[in-house]
């Protein structure tokens, strides 16, 4: 068997002035293509409503992540106990999904600086 190769050669018998149509690209496709690469001084959000302020603490945006991660595994767990069969395993799977980030976050916010009265990082009050 005679291994064809990519690269054309001058005997090839294809004549030189033919070539293939391109593909018509879509609007959409077009778009992609042109969509500039990401700005790391001012990040493009994907939505122009909400927004993260660029110099936010970290700790505060991990407390919102955390809370709102909570949220969502309390919204799924309700929502779960009014459906049944696929659709119900699909949203206890998200659910466990929220719960596995919460968990993540609080972990990452205990990194940052340790709970409370912990004897950890910073002394603690004592009463007298």
């Amino acid at each position: 068997m005679k291994k064809s190769s990519p690269i054309a050669t001058e005997s090839s018998a294809v004549p030189a002035n033919t070539t293939a149509p391109l593909p018509n690209h879509s609007k959409v496709s077009e778009q992609l293509v042109s969509v500039p690469l990401r700005n790391h001084k001012r990040p493009e959000s994907a939505s122009h409503f909400f927004t993260v302020v660029p110099d936010a603490d970290t700790g505060a945006m991990l407390c919102h992540a955390s809370e709102t991660l909570a949220s969502l595994s309390v919204m799924a767990t309700d929502l779960a106990r009014e459906l049944e069969g696929p659709r119900r395993q699909i949203i206890l799977t998200i659910q466990q999904l929220s719960a596995i980030g919460e968990l993540l976050v609080n972990r990452a916010l205990d990194n940052l600086e340790p709970p409370r009265g912990s004897s950890e990082g910073r002394p603690t009050a004592t009463a007298e």
